[in-house]
């Protein structure tokens, strides 16, 4: 009885294990008949296939293997299509862009309608109608652009009070680096003819005159900026689904918020623990509250849970180039507000701030990224990650990547030393179409022509990543593609030959690069044996056609997981 008995347990076992490799079988999906691009080596690899299984890849290679391996698989024909890796965020602002759909949209051609200053009044006028928004409540704007408004000048509070005189208004500046306050928003933060600048902003003022235009710069719209994200908090819920949808419309699996307040996080993560994550979501906490997070057990840096993580902490280190506040070693070329004299910009943090913020988060292997356009930011970035690891006696060159986002006029020498310090630029391509003719003209051909210089990083052996910094330019890794190869501006001149990327550098820069950017090479980034089954279909590839057609590739498919998120 004993033998039956175990004969039965035995063949129970074996009738089961073969079941269950039947049914897992079943469960594969062989992808083939497009062009598939591994984005595994340096230079371009297609295979016939990919198959995936719970959710990764387990299979790359041969359509024959494929189909000799997995015999009982689903099998999905790309019909000529491109398959990649899904797109990697490197730098957004995922809680901002959500917020934007509670405010009025006042961006330029080719993101909005607005063409002068009459129209963002209009614009703001039909808001308060057709939202019945009661006298005394705030109303928000954002993606103004001086630079491209008729008038070439910001709007100021006496321009904005002449529709809105009974509700405090701001209108956040496309830069994200400064905005506007009617009278009675500048009130309601008691800004007014006595106040002082902050340390690393400006209140401008009008000519001859203590009285405030409105206009904040830097650390001076902080109290604005901090009191929109609270009353818009409200409605993150809302919005979050929307704008993961938005993310994955646009081909992107892994998502960026690339400045998170603490109340950001936990709501992030109480939607991420609640199920609620369609694509990966990765933050960045403020400097700000450096100390108090690194305290604290219960934030995990750079492990995700439920498809969110907290990778590192951001500084910020200087302000815009476009908007003038971006902090120089040579002066603008042309007017500054509110400067008279050496109009080099302005950091935001002194040097003894950033070497403290270096040295308390190296100390405990948290990792940094920090903003900064200008070249002298840039400088200060360098000789405050030399200072820590002198005064932590580790080496200069600890795999930390630490990340210069932006990195817009970094100098060559200063990539030379990214290498040495084993840091890591993110670029910023879509400038040289939005603003690259501004950048000509504020800085001289030769500061813009290197402007987020990709081809020359990648020749020293560093790996550039690029982003949208949206909400300042749209969240659209394809319109990111053709700024990279093209580097075209509004007028149609080439803002830096010499930096035009080849298309496949273009795309390391948002899957493979961005992914070692995060630390995430292992588990995304590439089509690779044991990687998430996270993929973008494209209706064309960016390597087979014009440059100058790259812009009208469309998103036929995402896939996260092995689940289709978003479908044309």
């Amino acid at each position: 009885m004993r033998q039956i008995l175990y004969a039965f347990v035995l063949f129970s076992f074996f009738s089961c294990k073969e079941n269950d490799t039947i049914i897992s079988a079943k469960t594969s999906e062989i992808f083939y008949n497009g062009d598939i691009l591994t984005m595994e080596e340096d230079t371009p690899k297609y295979v016939e296939a990919v198959v995936i299984q719970n959710g990764k890849i387990v299979f790359v290679g041969s359509k024959s293997d494929a189909e000799s391996k997995f015999k009982d698989s689903k099998k999905t024909d790309l019909k000529g299509k491109t398959l990649l890796p899904g797109f990697i965020d490197p730098h957004s602002h995922f809680g901002m862009v959500s917020n934007t759909m509670g405010q009025v949209d006042l961006n330029p051609e080719p993101v909005g309608k607005i063409k002068n200053i009459d129209d963002i009044l209009q614009n703001l006028k039909e808001y308060k109608e057709k939202n019945k928004i009661p006298d005394d409540e705030w109303i928000f704007g954002w993606g103004y652009d001086d630079g491209q408004l008729t008038e070439k000048r910001h709007p100021t509070k006496k321009d904005i009070d002449k529709v809105l005189p009974n509700n405090p208004v701001y209108l956040q500046h496309t830069s994200g680096h400064m905005g506007v306050a009617n009278s009675l928003g500048l009130k309601e933060l008691n800004t007014s003819s006595d106040s002082k600048d902050p340390d690393g902003g400006t209140i401008v003022r009008f000519p001859n005159s203590n009285d405030p235009t409105g206009l904040v710069q830097e650390t001076a719209m902080y109290p604005f900026v901090r009191l929109m994200m609270e009353k818009l908090d409200s409605k993150q819920a809302e919005f979050f689904d929307t704008t993961q949808d938005y993310y994955a419309s646009n081909g992107i699996t892994t998502a960026h918020d690339g400045m998170t307040s603490r109340e950001s996080i936990t709501f992030f993560q109480s939607q991420a623990d609640a199920g609620k994550m369609k694509i990966d979501l990765v933050t960045l906490a403020g400097y700000s509250e450096l100390d108090s997070n690194l305290a604290d057990t219960s934030l995990l840096f750079k492990t995700y849970k439920n498809g969110f993580k907290t990778q590192g902490t951001k500084i910020v280190a200087d302000g815009s180039p476009q908007g003038k506040t971006a902090f120089f070693s040579k002066p603008f070329l042309t007017e500054v507000p509110g400067c008279h004299h050496d109009c080099r910009g302005l950091p935001s943090l002194s040097q003894e701030a950033i070497n403290k913020l270096f040295e308390t988060a190296y100390a405990k292997d948290n990792q940094l990224f920090i903003h900064c356009n200008g070249d002298a930011s840039i400088d200060m970035v360098l000789l405050a990650h030399k200072l820590a690891c002198e005064k932590l006696n580790q080496p200069l060159d600890k795999d930390r990547r630490t990340i210069v986002i932006h990195s817009q006029f970094v100098r060559p020498e200063q990539l030379d030393t990214f290498v040495k310090y084993n840091m890591e630029p993110s670029f910023f391509t879509n400038h040289a179409y939005f603003w690259g003719d501004i950048h000509v003209q504020n800085l001289g051909k030769e500061r813009a022509d290197f402007s987020s210089p990709m081809v020359s990083a990648k020749k020293l052996g560093l790996k550039p990543t690029n982003h949208s910094d949206a909400t300042v330019t749209p969240i659209d890794p394809i319109f990111t593609l053709w700024t990279a190869v093209n580097r075209v501006s509004r007028s149609g001149e080439i803002i830096g030959q010499a930096e035009r990327t080849t298309p496949y550098l273009a795309l390391q820069a948002i899957t493979s690069f961005a992914s070692y950017e995060l630390f995430d090479e292992n588990l995304k980034g590439t089509l690779s044996t044991g990687k998430l089954a996270d993929f973008v279909i494209l209706d064309k590839n960016p390597l087979k056609v014009p440059p100058m057609e790259i812009k009208n590739i469309k998103v036929v498919e995402t896939i996260k997981e092995g689940k289709s998120i978003y479908k044309k």
